[in-house]
C-alpha cells in the first residue's frame, strides 16, 4: 500500500483530533499530502549516516493513515493514534543467508496520527518523521523500545 491512504478503522474520525488548518506550509497553512508525507519519509531516511546507512539496503518506506485493527491487535494497542510508525521484518541480529520465503524490510508511518501529534506538540513536523523513522530503524538494528528509549535519555 505504497502511498496508499486504507479505510479509518471502525470508530475513528477520518481527520486528526486538531486543526488541519496547522501549518506544514508555512504560507499556506495546510498539511503535506501523503505523496508530500512519504516524501518528508524519505529525506528523513536519507539523512541516516553511514555507518549505518550503509546496512539498510531494500527497506521500503510505506505511508498508511492508520494502522489496520490485525496490527493493532498484535501490537497490543487498542487506540490507533497511539502508533505511529512501524518496523515489519526480521531485524538484522536474526537473519541469515539461509532464511527465504520472506517479505523485504519495511517502516510504515501512521500519518493520522503524526499529523495529529504534529498539531499537538511545537515539534517541526519534518523533525517529528524523522524521529519516527530513525526509531524504526533501530528495530532494523535489533533494538527494543526500552533500549532505544535509555540511548535517548543518555544522549539528552
Amino acid at each position: 500500500m505504497d502511498g496508499a491512504i486504507g479505510p479509518v478503522p471502525a470508530g475513528l474520525y477520518a481527520a486528526p483530533r486538531c486543526c488541519h488548518t496547522w501549518g506544514y506550509d508555512a504560507q499556506f497553512r495546510i498539511s503535506p499530502s501523503p505523496a508530500e508525507f512519504e516524501a518528508l519519509a524519505h529525506a528523513a531516511f536519507a539523512r541516516i549516516p553511514e555507518p549505518f546507512s550503509l546496512h539498510l539496503e531494500g527497506i521500503t518506506v510505506h505511508i498508511e493513515d492508520f494502522a489496520d485493527e490485525d496490527t493493532l491487535r498484535d501490537m497490543g494497542i487498542a487506540d490507533a493514534w497511539e502508533l505511529t510508525g512501524l518496523y515489519h521484518g526480521r531485524p538484522m541480529d536474526e537473519d541469515s543467508v539461509w532464511l527465504s520465503g520472506e517479505l523485504p524490510p519495511r517502516i510504515t508511518l501512521y500519518r493520522q496520527p503524526l499529523l495529529a501529534e504534529w498539531c499537538e506538540t511545537d515539534v517541526a513536523l519534518e523533525d517529528l518523521v524523522a524521529h519516527v523513522v530513525v526509531h524504526e530503524v533501530g528495530h532494523h538494528f535489533g533494538l527494543t523500545d526500552e533500549q532505544m528509549h535509555a540511548l535517548e535519555g543518555q544522549a539528552n
